[in-house]
């Protein structure tokens, strides 16, 4: 071996090579930027809020009514005025619609008279409903107590001793639980198809037998590869990460230190996420069967790891699957450095969890991972 060669300049010349290929790639592009944007555009429109309860309004229904009036203020609820008769039944039995109110008008010291239709079809959306009138009920009749008490002179015991108290905090926005997610979207597909689909292209052309008639080592291939992944990655994850904050208001608590913060985390998960890549193109026969094989690993993750909904939404059994995912524990992570202003040695539960993953990801790696 000329005593002259350098590895290190051996490990950057691949990883700029590689970096080049990946820039030329549509699919690494698409998978690491195009789609977590799409994602976040589309998930921060719609809104964190969520419910929205669809309420028919019959025909003649009395729209100065106080109920109608606090009903048609209420955020949830969707006042739909523009229907038949006959299409609001409709709409009820298939679900489309939750309710139909009926208002009669409203006359003072009397009660109110109000008919609710509600649909199986609609699950718990009537529940809601009949939450928000029961609300509206409680302060129209608390104001009636109170002009017969004003008129007649006769103090009138409450009914309930309310106390409320309003804690000032900060607005967790939809934005602030998906785009973590999303970025952990990016790093789980740019580390396991990005990592399986190269080194399976490598050996199956014969660059890296090449490699092996020149000085270079092993450590520098693998080396400069992943070096060009985790540049790029990082790249993308700031890029989206400055686009959410600035277009979409992401919660960023200590600024440049929640961004870099950030950052680490997001090498370390496309780090661990390279080895089911490694491990994936040492089982993979050909270029075919590398989608099949990722998706096994992939799937489960984008589906029950919080991106895309919250893991409390899932039945408690589903809830302990995802509790031992790598991504949950990744994204988890993120969305506490990012919004509750968490450092590195605050989230050493989440880095202990993915620190087992990768240990065991790569210890099957180096026994499925071949070279030629």
């Amino acid at each position: 071996m000329n005593p002259k060669y350098n590895n290190t300049r051996a490990t950057f010349a691949i990883a700029r090579a590689s970096f080049r290929s990946i820039l030329r790639s549509p699919s690494a592009v698409v998978f690491s930027l195009a789609f977590p944007l799409i994602f976040i555009v589309v998930f921060a429109n719609i809104g964190g809020g969520g419910m929205s309860v669809d309420v028919g309004v019959a025909k003649g229904c009395d729209t100065l009514n106080p109920v109608y009036k606090a009903l048609a203020q209420n955020k949830i609820i969707h006042l739909i005025k523009d229907q038949t008769t006959g299409e609001m039944s409709k709409n009820l039995a298939k679900g489309s619609i939750d309710a139909i109110i009926d208002l009669k008008p409203f006359v003072p010291m009397k009660p109110i008279s109000l008919s609710v239709q509600y649909s199986h079809a609609s699950g718990d959306k009537g529940a809601v409903l009949k939450s928000a009138l029961n609300n509206i009920f409680y302060r129209i009749q608390s104001e009636q107590f109170k002009r017969i008490q004003q008129f007649s002179g006769i103090p009138i015991p409450n009914a309930v001793d309310l106390k409320e108290t309003i804690v000032t905090g900060r607005e967790y926005k939809y934005i602030d639980f998906i785009l973590p997610g999303q970025l952990g979207f990016s790093l789980l597909s740019s580390g396991v198809f990005g990592t399986a689909f190269v080194f399976l292209s490598l050996r199956i052309t014969l660059v890296i037998k090449r490699f092996f008639a020149t000085p270079v080592k092993r450590s520098s291939i693998v080396l400069g590869e992943a070096i060009a992944r985790v540049v790029f990655a990082l790249l993308g994850a700031l890029f989206i990460i400055i686009v959410g904050h600035f277009v979409f208001g992401f919660t960023l608590i200590h600024g440049i230190t929640t961004v870099l913060n950030m950052l680490v985390l997001c090498t370390i998960g496309l780090i661990i996420f390279m080895g089911f890549g490694f491990t994936i193109s040492g089982i993979a026969k050909n270029e075919s069967s590398i989608p099949p094989i990722s998706n096994i690993v992939t799937m489960p993750q984008f589906l029950l790891s919080g991106t895309f909904f919250s893991v409390s939404a899932f039945p408690v059994w589903l809830q302990h699957i995802s509790k031992v995912l790598p991504l949950t524990h990744l994204n988890d992570a993120m969305r506490k450095v990012a919004f509750e202003g968490a450092g590195l040695g605050d989230v050493t539960h989440q880095l202990f969890i993915l620190l087992l993953w990768g240990i065991g990801v790569y210890a099957v790696a180096v026994k499925t991972f071949k070279w030629e």
